[in-house]
């Protein structure tokens, strides 16, 4: 799992054609937002997601910044940052409706994330929210029980 939303958020779609940043926060946003999604579709189906997959996901979120060099104290305070982060993403996400409209992207929560995306009529924001949008589709048609090892596949 983890691997998989690192190979989505290092698309060089989103250093290339949106100009994101190239930095670690990124990256972690982009993994973010994948991850939610994936947890959206689960809920939408009525499963819940795998509580093993959540925690081998941290695990190695965990892993890589010790592995960057910071030490036990920082770790756990960037842990905590990055769990609320998730949880702040995986509520917000979605722009909720009283009607039953498909997805939609909350445009205060992306800008939140990606200040670079401030203006959403622009190309870049556009096409930023059109990935995310066709993501989110492109999981729906998938089993549940694949998604995980299925969603390395999807292309813009």
């Amino acid at each position: 799992m983890y691997n998989t939303l690192l190979t989505l958020s290092r698309d060089i779609f989103f250093y290339k054609n949106i100009k994101l940043k190239d930095c670690f926060e990124t990256r972690i946003y982009l993994m973010f937002f994948h991850f939610s999604i994936m947890m959206i579709v689960f809920r939408k189906k009525g499963e819940k997601f795998n509580q093993q997959e959540y925690d081998i996901l941290f695990q190695n979120i965990e892993n890589n910044l010790r592995e960057l060099g910071f030490g036990d104290v920082t770790v756990n305070k960037k842990m905590k940052e990055l769990n609320k982060i998730l949880y702040d993403i995986l509520l917000k996400l979605e722009h909720l409706k009283k009607d039953k409209k498909p997805f939609k992207l909350n445009h205060l929560l992306i800008i939140k994330y990606f200040t670079e995306l401030e203006d959403p009529k622009t190309t870049r924001y556009i096409d930023f929210e059109r990935y995310f949008l066709k993501f989110y589709d492109f999981c729906f048609e998938i089993s549940l029980d694949n998604m995980i090892r299925e969603v390395i596949k999807f292309r813009y």
